[in-house]
């Protein structure tokens, strides 16, 4: 008997000592060390207009996206424009701002406006930022084989008539900050373009300048260009009104 009594307290300290040396499993209910998951996912921001290729209806969208302070900088929210938002203010009965702000940069594209900070209706900013993604930036990569890095303006606010005629004139959308006046624009490899010295003619430039025109008149509402009058034979004026002329 004490021999079978030795035996099976050998084999218990045996199994003892093998699970002393067997690796301890983790306890279930330790936390896991990673960050609590987002109550909800959010959505990429992608735009919704500036990032569509410019068609018939691109003219009408960008009014409609725009009949709304809060909805057109939505817009450009989503496409990262910048875009600061300033108080109705009117400076005259014939002009002043609403629904108006500072045009700062684009960040999905290189290309930075000279002069920077443009103040202009919201209707306006998207308008031009639909136009600088769809149409000037591609156009200037396929047809002059480079990137565009700075694109030259004359001014988008003035409290004037149209063609600066005298108080008797008609109001210039300028009055409303609802136009911009494009001059022309400057590339990666050190070239610039302008509307005063390259519109002529059937070079590269020429036909850059003239693409950019066609497709501005598919997103604003008035386009005039040195093909209308010699009051506009050094830029482009870019409208953003509920009008169709184009020229």
């Amino acid at each position: 008997m004490r021999s079978v009594f030795r035996r099976l307290a050998a084999t218990a300290s045996t199994a003892l000592l093998l699970a002393g040396c067997s690796p301890m499993l983790p306890e279930r209910s330790a936390p896991a060390r990673y960050p609590a998951a987002p109550a909800r996912t959010e959505a990429p921001l992608v735009g919704a207009l500036i990032d569509q290729p410019v068609g018939g209806g691109t003219r009408s969208a960008v009014i409609r996206e725009s009949a709304e302070l809060q909805q057109c900088m939505a817009q450009l929210t989503a496409a990262r424009v910048i875009f600061h938002p300033v108080p109705d203010r009117s400076t005259t009965a014939a002009c002043g701002l609403s629904a108006a702000g500072v045009l700062g940069p684009d960040l999905g594209t290189v290309a930075r406006m000279a002069p920077g900070d443009v103040e202009m209706t919201c209707r306006t900013a998207l308008a031009l930022s639909v136009w600088r993604r769809q149409s000037l930036e591609p156009a200037a990569r396929e047809i002059l084989g480079s990137d565009v890095v700075q694109i030259d303006q004359m001014g988008a606010y003035a409290c004037r008539n149209v063609n600066n005629g005298g108080v008797s004139g008609r109001v210039s959308a300028h009055s409303q900050a609802a136009a911009l006046d494009f001059a022309g624009v400057r590339l990666r490899d050190g070239r610039r373009i302008t509307v005063s010295a390259n519109w002529a003619g059937d070079a590269p430039e020429a036909r850059f300048l003239r693409r950019i025109r066609d497709d501005a008149c598919h997103i604003f509402g008035t386009t005039l260009s040195p093909d209308y009058n010699a009051v506009h034979a050094d830029h482009l004026h870019l409208e953003a009104t509920d009008t169709r002329f184009c020229r």
